[in-house]
């Protein structure tokens, strides 16, 4: 019977959890800490993920056989090393790795040096917010400005004027908007095109590509308002053709191992490559060090395979060359229902109605809740995402919106047009 370690809180981790609970490998689930829904496939723990302490006491007790790290500040900060010292199985990079995503300044340079696509740009410490405004006057709008470090999903602020691009500098370098994140940022060229995700299980030297996706992080209908999280997601991405798979395979995907390996870095773990199409060619915007979080609610339950077997696959180095993921040919989507107020300032602590029994191919993701007293209730800005899959995008957007219906809590709000430019 393996015992299993999976850290994190939200709805990536839930899904997850629900992927591992239907592995043929004989195991006992812990999640750390979890969340409201996730006592269903496993053990929910009292301490975060990132307590360090908390958590190496307690994969020493308990023997743990495999530590699964969902959200990417536990490994930013180390996490991985520290295990791997004590002889901990992980499924999730080391510092060196993760750093892809924890420096904002460092994934341009390393893409730059390993030939990657990617906008054209230039860093600016703290001390150079004069340079910096004076770049800005040379370049044309929109503006990106981006936040160095990490800033849960929020980091990157596009700016239509310069009046508004020089109001964004002022409030991530001076007045400290993301907190030490914004100690540099970069600017960079505005892309054109259309944002998707694409994923990769790797164990340092070999890789799997798992399904894509696209999400959704505007908070307003159309795309509009405040960057969020994510406000819902799809897979397949119905652009994403053979052609275009082939170009990001060779153009970013193999350069991007290849450059970890020229520094040294045997990452174990996912790789998230944001990109843009821009003319059928794929730009990378951004690594994350991590399965996405909505897109983890669509690509996992259109994988048809072992996920627990995966992980370990990765963590242990036993990924297969040339190993394809086995795929359901289905469309799947989901729709993030959030409190409102969110990603600003947001009440918690709503009771939450769920439906009864769910339709088949239907799955009720909790992110934000708590349960106490056997109650559901509302302990986030994202609170619960509906995902379903069926043989079309729009019968399966269909089923999430039919779901949501059925769910209720106070200031609940969600996106109408997931999927919408496909329609």
């Amino acid at each position: 019977m393996k015992k299993i370690l999976l850290l994190g809180s939200g709805g990536r981790e839930y899904t997850m959890a629900w992927k591992i609970s239907k592995s043929l490998i004989p195991h006992h689930l812990f999640i750390a800490p979890g969340n409201g829904g996730t006592d269903a496939y496993g053990k929910n723990l009292p301490f975060g993920y990132n307590d360090f302490e908390s958590i190496i006491h307690f994969v020493t007790s308990e023997k743990i056989d495999l530590v699964i790290v969902g959200p990417e500040e536990p490994l930013v900060n180390g996490l991985a090393d520290e295990l791997s010292h004590i002889g901990v199985p992980v499924c999730g990079p080391n510092k060196a790795g993760a750093i892809l995503e924890g420096s904002k300044v460092y994934a341009k340079q390393f893409m730059s040096e390993s030939g990657i696509p990617t906008a054209a740009y230039r860093s600016f410490s703290a001390n150079q917010i004069d340079e910096a405004k004076e770049f800005l006057k040379q370049i044309d709008p929109p503006y990106v400005i981006k936040a160095d470090g990490l800033a849960a999903g929020k980091g990157v602020l596009i700016c239509q004027s310069l009046e508004e691009a020089f109001s964004a500098l002022d409030d991530v370098i001076k007045i400290k908007k993301f907190g030490s994140a914004g100690n540099q940022v970069v600017i960079e060229q505005f892309l054109r095109g259309t944002e998707f995700s694409v994923f990769i299980a790797t164990d340092g030297d070999r890789y799997v590509l798992l399904p894509e996706a696209k999400d959704y992080k505007r908070v307003g209908e159309g795309d509009t308002g405040l960057n969020t999280g994510g406000m819902g997601a799809v897979s397949p991405v119905p652009f994403f053709d053979e052609e275009l798979r082939t170009k990001v395979i060779q153009r970013i995907i193999e350069p991007t191992l290849a450059g970890l390996k020229q520094r040294g870095v045997t990452y174990r773990g996912f790789i998230f490559f944001g990109l843009m199409n821009v003319d059928g060619n794929p730009y990378v915007i951004e690594y994350n060090c991590r399965l996405g979080d909505p897109e983890t609610e669509v690509i996992l339950p259109r994988l048809d395979e072992d996920f627990l077997q995966l992980c370990f696959d990765v963590a242990l180095g036993n990924i297969v060359e040339n190993r394809q993921a086995h795929v359901l040919q289905k469309h799947a989507a989901t729709v993030m229902l959030v409190s409102g107020g969110y990603p600003e300032a947001y009440a918690k602590g709503f009771p939450i109605t769920l439906p009864e029994v769910l339709e088949e191919n239907i799955l009720l993701i909790h992110a934000g809740t708590l349960r106490k007293d056997n109650q559901i209730l509302t302990n986030g800005g994202r609170v619960l995402s509906v995902t379903a899959f069926d043989h079309s995008l729009q019968e399966a957007l269909n089923k999430s919106y039919n779901t949501i219906e059925k769910i209720h809590f106070q200031q609940m709000y969600f996106r109408r047009d997931i999927g919408y430019e496909f329609m």
